[in-house]
């Protein structure tokens, strides 16, 4: 119960925080947006490390622990795409994707120093981190391919429903074309991150249908979840 209070309030601060700064100060919103989604995508890649137990309470499975806070990468391009168009977020992908090869670049750099002879946690420290290329490569190419095409087809979706998304005359909050929007994108982003990931980095090694199988469902729920907090973004920038 404490890890989706946890979750719940991350999420709303995050979002709030978002909303405040474009509201207040426009020209610190986009360095904002793009900070957030920074730490939320550094920050998955070191949880990731741990696998947890996924429960549903009618069925179990595993499941690395970034699963709680992946799917709202997916949400913060969705946040950056809705202010600031789809090239500008396209700019924001990139400087994240650099921000991971300096990630990997400076463990690799810490890897090679020698550790002092008290330090009893360097077996523990490399196999956190002791990053393999094979699963390097596989995480930067899910999630170029990944986010870009979420970007376009949300840019995409924005485009093809603007009239009817404007002439809809309830609230926001049950305003069908946003939740769309966000709702098909994400999906797409993370069920192919899913696919791509796990066969570029553990086809041949491990069995990968389970593997495929646990991040597609538990990392699509979240998603799913999450979805009303881009949508009561939407609402707020509004007001």
């Amino acid at each position: 119960m404490l890890v989706w209070i946890y979750w719940i309030v991350t999420l709303t601060i995050a979002t709030y925080a978002s909303v405040y700064v474009i509201k207040k100060m426009p020209e610190n919103g986009f360095t904002v947006l793009t900070a957030f989604y920074v730490v939320y995508l550094v920050a998955s890649q070191v949880l990731a490390t741990r696998i947890i137990v996924f429960d549903l309470g009618f069925y179990s499975f595993f499941a690395p622990a970034a699963v709680f806070i992946y799917p709202f990468i997916a949400q913060v391009v969705d946040m950056i795409n809705e202010v600031y168009g789809e090239k500008r977020t396209h700019i924001s992908i990139l400087i994240a994707f650099a921000t991971q090869v300096l990630f990997v670049l400076f463990i690799g750099m810490v890897a090679g120093l020698t550790p002092a002879p008290f330090f009893e946690l360097e077996d523990a420290w490399k196999s956190l981190f002791g990053l393999s290329i094979r699963i390097t490569i596989a995480s930067w190419v899910s999630f170029l391919i990944c986010s870009n095409l979420d970007a376009w087809i949300f840019a995409s979706l924005k485009k093809h429903f603007s009239q009817r998304e404007e002439n809809f005359k309830h609230d926001t909050l049950i305003n069908p074309y946003i939740w769309l929007r966000s709702g098909a994108s994400d999906i797409v982003n993370l069920t192919l991150d899913s696919l791509i990931f796990v066969f570029i980095a553990f086809y041949g090694v491990m069995p990968v249908l389970p593997l495929v199988i646990g991040q597609l469902i538990s990392k699509n729920i979240i998603g799913f979840l999450d979805n009303p907090w881009f949508v009561f973004y939407k609402k707020l920038l509004t007001k």
